[in-house]
């Protein structure tokens, strides 16, 4: 056991001292100070600044930027519903941004509670249910508030949590009463289902109006998993199953492909033990599905900057620098994504990663002149 502790902690000191990359003869990686004239530089490469990235998106949505920024400032939420109305129904992107407007306010509600003085945080999303209740947007929104307030606020199997997950399933229910075509209050559903420990079988009920509704949505399946993951509900197997089964019957330009990646993440190992993990048959098959995905991906979906933000920690962990590269320039600037959204500091968690995409390719004869943009 005590060896065990301390591998783990060698893992750690490892992870701390990655941003402090340099190039080194014969393709090794060495350990200096930042300031030190062979340290690796993202900036080189046109990379954001650490305290520049943004937590809130996996990629760029500038509508939804410029709405969160009216919305905040004024505490008006007509340009929001407005947003949401002029959005796809079936696809991702109005996910991402019921997503994205409910976090806004519940973080609003965290940092600001209110008080006898003091309206709370978030008060725009209450009036815009009580101004518009038949509003199918402000309804979805609501819901999916809930749900994030219950992991962010309460501890699940206590009572608080599961008071406000029941709340939530009501919600649920009452937007999808709103829109019946809609999605949406099903995926949300999804995460109801995880928190209060739906059977298999309630589960797969609500599983089967998402896939009559939209049966290629990527957000749905990445939701879905979670339930099947070991953690939760399912198992590795069936975690496995599940992500497979998406990735064969994925149709042309979906980035279903991607998902056994996914199922690999949920069930990583504490710590791996095993010298070429990283290079093993399930990670460099997962790898090489979700690589196929966005290069097949459409040009429209906002998806793909998801899987590349995974493919991103696979393919440094697997010393696959030039393609972890080709990855980044595609996704910098933006955090707001699996896996850096699991620590407390995200940007600090894809700055580590970064430095060391950088320094491994610099390591090969890589520079900023040689990567393509």
């Amino acid at each position: 056991m005590e060896i065990l502790w301390v591998l783990i902690a060698l893992v750690m000191l490892g992870f701390v001292l990655l941003p402090f990359l340099r190039r080194r003869r014969g393709g090794a990686i060495g350990l200096v100070s930042p300031d030190h004239p062979d340290a690796a530089d993202p900036a080189n490469y046109g990379f954001v600044r650490e305290e520049e990235l943004d937590i809130r998106m996996p990629g760029p949505d500038q509508d939804l930027l410029d709405v969160l920024d009216v919305v905040q400032r004024t505490q008006d939420h007509r340009a929001a519903r407005q947003l949401l109305a002029g959005t796809e129904t079936e696809g991702e992107r109005r996910w991402q941004r019921v997503q994205a407007f409910a976090g806004a306010a519940s973080l609003e509600l965290s940092r600001r509670p209110g008080g006898v003085s003091e309206a709370p945080g978030g008060q725009w999303l209450r009036v815009w249910r009580a101004e518009a209740p038949k509003d199918a947007g402000g309804a979805a929104v609501h819901a999916e508030f809930l749900v994030q307030q219950a992991w962010r606020t309460a501890t699940p199997g206590t009572d608080e949590f599961r008071i406000i997950m029941e709340e939530a399933r009501t919600a649920c229910g009452e937007a999808a009463l709103l829109a019946p075509g809609d999605p949406i209050p099903y995926i949300v559903e999804l995460s109801v289902a995880r928190g209060l420990g739906y059977s298999q079988k309630d589960f797969e009920q609500v599983w089967l109006k998402i896939l009559d509704r939209a049966p290629a949505h990527m957000g749905a399946h990445l939701a879905a998993l979670h339930y099947w993951c070991e953690k939760w509900h399912g198992s590795r197997a069936e975690a496995y199953a599940f992500a497979e089964a998406a990735a064969a019957r994925a149709p042309r330009g979906s980035l279903l492909s991607a998902m056994p990646l996914f199922a690999v993440f949920e069930h990583l190992p504490e710590v791996t033990l095993v010298a070429n993990f990283w290079q093993s048959e399930v990670v460099t098959k997962a790898v090489h599905g979700a690589l196929h995905a966005v290069q097949s991906a459409r040009a429209d979906d906002p998806m793909p900057a998801h899987v590349r933000h995974m493919l991103v920690f696979f393919l440094v962990r697997s010393e696959r620098w030039s393609e972890a590269m080709n990855q980044l320039i595609h996704i910098d600037g933006h955090v707001g994504a699996l896996p850096w959204t699991l620590s407390a500091d995200p940007a600090a968690e894809f700055a580590v990663y970064r430095a060391l995409a950088v320094a491994g390719y610099e390591a090969n004869g890589g520079s900023p002149a040689s990567l393509p943009h």
